[in-house]
């Protein structure tokens, strides 16, 4: 599946860790504010919600833990729309492991970014739609390694290299903002739909239907929500109305 243009894919995320679904605050541990069991079945709650994409993060292997590989299996078996998967995938063979798997979309991170060789590699390999690049910025800087280490390229500088390497598509998130609830600034990520052609979905301070119309105006060709579904703070139906039609 390919992102359908002019269309706003509402994504909502499920990211495990020690097995359950939690919801970190920028990513850090400890500051679980959700943790549910069973995330195959609050993927498949999403799609019987009318998801038709659904965000998995595999947050144990991001912070260099033995990964959730038998639930993302499982959450494979549970729904019948595709996944984009990422967390953790550190190398080439991983990488086609899951891509064997039948994973539709895999979100390379720290890996692509050291080495953009690797996506050339598999999206000649698996197709560009398959290939998605995350680019996570933290004081307008991109950072890897479940950021915690900083880079010298800003988001729309590493989006032009790795558009150029072969990435399908981009997974942009605003680390500032994360899990805060607080909104976000729109600057940054206009500077990067400004430098690249292919499909950018954003992810981040995402806590208002507002937040969402906003978002529509942009054309950014996605958005990911995770801490404001679980609190309760958007009605994923209501969301979905931004997918469907043009707020």
């Amino acid at each position: 599946m390919s992102f359908l243009a002019n269309k706003m894919l509402v994504i909502p995320a499920v990211d495990i860790k020690n097995g359950k679904c939690v919801q970190l605050v920028q990513g850090k541990p400890g500051t679980e504010q959700v943790i549910i069991d069973n995330p195959e079945k609050v993927a498949l709650n999403w799609e019987e919600q009318g998801a038709s994409i659904i965000h998995v993060i595999d947050l144990d292997a991001a912070l260099g833990e033995q990964g959730n590989i038998n639930i993302i299996k499982k959450i494979q078996e549970e729904v019948s729309v595709p996944i984009q998967l990422g967390g953790g995938i550190r190398s080439l063979d991983y990488a086609e492991k899951l891509l064997d798997l039948g994973i539709e979309r895999l979100i390379l991170g720290t890996l692509a970014i050291e080495n953009p060789q690797i996506i050339e590699n598999l999206s000649k390999e698996y197709g560009k739609d398959r290939i998605m690049v995350a680019l996570d910025s933290k004081d307008s800087m991109v950072v890897i390694k479940g950021w915690s280490e900083k880079t010298s390229y800003n988001a729309s500088e590493l989006g032009k290299i790795l558009e150029s390497k072969g990435s399908g598509s981009i997974l942009f998130t605003n680390v500032d903002v994360e899990g805060l609830l607080k909104g976000f600034d729109t600057k940054p990520l206009f500077k990067l739909l400004e430098a690249v052609q292919i499909p950018v979905v954003y992810s981040g301070g995402i806590s208002s239907l507002e937040d969402l119309r906003l978002l529509k105006n942009t054309g950014v060709n996605g958005v990911v929500i995770g801490s404001a579904l679980y609190k309760g703070k958007i009605d994923f139906k209501k969301a979905l109305q931004y997918q469907n039609n043009s707020h």
